[in-house]
């Protein structure tokens, strides 16, 4: 019996995708003490390494037997209000968040929520800003200068013209990348403009609501040619937080992290009490107050 290890690529209707250190894809179906425990606490997901093996008799039958340890996770709130996470890839390197200059409009608060669950979670962050083309230099420039700021790197690129996709695509080959963000800012063009030959599907912006339809399904791990994978992702209307304690927000924004033990309260909230030093950062205009208007919505949000 020939045994292997791989990469979860896709799953649906219990068959999964694998693609294996030999550079095949190969179907297999979880063993069933695993199936099992998938439905208590452990679920398998796309981007997990696994273990494989060969049926003795069907060559081409193969199962999952193990499921290797996560390094790093993608999650999101189930959808629907109910309480728990699902996760979105597994073993990420780094999340690219895509949103657009414009159509659908930008929204740095959104981009916040996104920012905090890449921090949470202790994965790299990178803001891309699509379709600069539909809006000018200067604008271009002016948005999301508040994360620049705080340290988060901004690729601003066009999949019409090109630009910036070279530098970007540097920084995704030989790692493991998951792209996020609102529907309709062009993610599938994004990747199909990075790594011609992916033919994602892609869909129009709505007129009427100013959302893209939803092009992906579930997320898809897609090996690179040059070594490392990147998803496409569903675009998450709704984002949630959870797992996250709401005392540890603050250290989700980088900008507030060397004014966290300069508080006079050693359990500031960084809201009401006196003497934080959060406050006066923003009082003062070194932390701006869109950022902390964030902080405090998300803080009450996970505190209630």
């Amino acid at each position: 019996m020939s045994a292997t290890s791989g990469v979860v690529v896709q799953g649906t209707g219990g068959v999964w995708e694998v693609f294996t250190e030999q550079g095949e894809t190969l179907l297999a179906s979880l063993r069933g003490r695993l199936k099992h425990e998938a439905h208590g606490a452990l679920k398998l997901a796309v981007g997990d390494r696994v273990t494989l093996k060969q049926d003795a008799q069907h060559a081409d039958t193969w199962a999952i037997t193990g499921i290797h340890p996560r390094v790093s996770k993608l999650a999101r709130r189930t959808p629907g209000g109910r309480y728990g996470e699902r996760i979105v890839v597994a073993n990420l390197d780094q999340v690219l968040i895509v949103f657009a200059a414009a159509r659908p409009e930008p929204h740095p608060r959104m981009l916040d929520r996104f920012l905090v669950i890449a921090e949470a979670n202790d994965l790299a962050a990178r803001i891309v800003l699509n379709k600069i083309d539909l809006v000018s230099p200067d604008v271009s420039e002016g948005l999301f200068a508040e994360h620049a700021a705080a340290g988060y790197p901004i690729h601003r690129v066009s999949v019409r013209t090109g630009e910036g996709l070279d530098a970007l695509r540097d920084e995704v080959e030989h790692r493991s990348s998951a792209l996020s963000g609102p529907s309709g800012v062009g993610k599938s063009s994004l990747m199909n403009a990075l790594f011609p030959g992916l033919d994602l599907r892609t869909g129009a912006v709505s007129d009427s609501m100013n959302k893209g339809r939803h092009t992906t399904v579930g997320a898809m791990l897609h090996p690179l040619p040059h070594g490392g994978f990147i998803a496409d992702t569903p675009g998450l209307r709704e984002v949630g937080l959870w797992g996250i304690d709401a005392r540890d927000v603050a250290g989700c924004f980088p900008e507030f992290r060397p004014l966290l033990d300069e508080c006079r309260f050693a359990d500031c909230t960084h809201i009401v009490e006196p003497g934080c030093a959060i406050r006066e950062a923003v009082e003062v205009g070194d932390i701006p107050a869109g950022r902390y208007e964030s902080y405090v919505k998300l803080r009450d949000e996970l505190a209630a």
